[in-house]
């Protein structure tokens, strides 16, 4: 990858990370349902006025607005309002990758290799501590939560790779625009009436996580991944967590614990060992004698 794009991923993994934060901050404004309506309301408006058909069937955009729209950030935002801190959410949500591996397994017949299955159980062990270490200090219901949210994001990420949008930022501008009246309806049925005075402080944070997160995040990532393999890409989302924890830890005082350092190195090094393929050795030169027969 060239130095600029390799900061232009690290960047975006600096900006889904610290978006926990700016989650944190709209929270205290708005009820998670509406904030969640409210963020794909602005990502589909205007956007979808100048975006072509999203180039996939609609069954495809409406699965992966269920399962990321309303699934994923739905319980990541009720999860994150009963109690989940925003650098903890960051790194529970790498459990999408876990879940992504067995769904794709028992849905789509991929091999399940020895490799990924250590990956997968350490990340599992460093899963297992977070909740016996949150469970024993917060709601263990906000922590079920987030792994609810990670589950629904890996729902969505096995659909999307079922469908292969020729443009991700399209399909994301018709998955946010798909994914606005349920919410609303939702929002509606369990938060009551909503209103909309928040201050200054919620709003920006609805700019956020609208345009900077979601539509020029996705943005990023559909351009990178039209230049480079997925699994090139794909490993930098693994230092969200870290600018999660710290971003939490530096603007609204998270603390840093040694549970939560050891559990974040299990998921990561788990995560990137199962998602990760092992160098083949390169084949040894034939001898002299082997080539010559080879040559007659």
């Amino acid at each position: 990858m060239r130095p600029r794009h390799l900061a232009l991923a690290v960047g975006l993994a600096a900006v889904w990370g610290f978006n926990f934060v700016v989650m944190e901050v709209g929270l205290r404004h708005f009820p998670p349902l509406l904030y969640a309506a409210l963020r794909f309301a602005l990502a589909a408006f205007p956007a979808l006025l100048f975006v072509g058909r999203p180039g996939v069937p609609w069954r495809w955009v409406a699965g992966v607005a269920a399962a990321v729209g309303v699934g994923q950030f739905g319980f990541l935002l009720i999860g994150m309002r009963a109690g989940m801190p925003p650098g903890l959410a960051s790194l529970v949500l790498q459990a999408q990758s876990l879940f992504t591996v067995v769904f794709a397994v028992t849905l789509l017949g991929e091999r399940l290799t020895g490799r990924r299955i250590t990956g997968l159980t350490l990340a599992l062990g460093g899963l297992v501590l977070v909740a016996v270490d949150f469970g024993a200090s917060g709601p263990f219901g906000a922590f079920m939560l987030c792994v609810a949210a990670a589950a629904s994001w890996s729902v969505g990420t096995i659909m999307q790779r079922r469908a292969a949008p020729p443009d991700s930022l399209r399909f994301m501008v018709w998955v946010s625009a798909l994914s606005t009246p349920p919410l609303f309806l939702l929002s509606f049925a369990v938060e009551g009436v909503p209103v909309l005075s928040a201050p200054l402080e919620g709003w920006l944070s609805l700019g956020y996580v609208a345009f900077i997160s979601t539509l020029g995040g996705f943005g990023v990532w559909g351009w990178l991944l039209h230049r480079y393999d997925a699994s090139v890409v794909a490993p930098y989302t693994l230092l969200i967590p870290v600018f999660g924890i710290s971003s939490a830890a530096l603007f609204v005082g998270e603390p840093i614990g040694w549970v939560k350092a050891g559990a974040a190195v299990l998921i990561v090094c788990g995560v990137l060992y199962a998602g990760t393929r092992p160098r083949s050795a390169p084949s040894p030169a034939p001898s002299p004698a082997l080539a010559g027969r080879s040559s007659r």
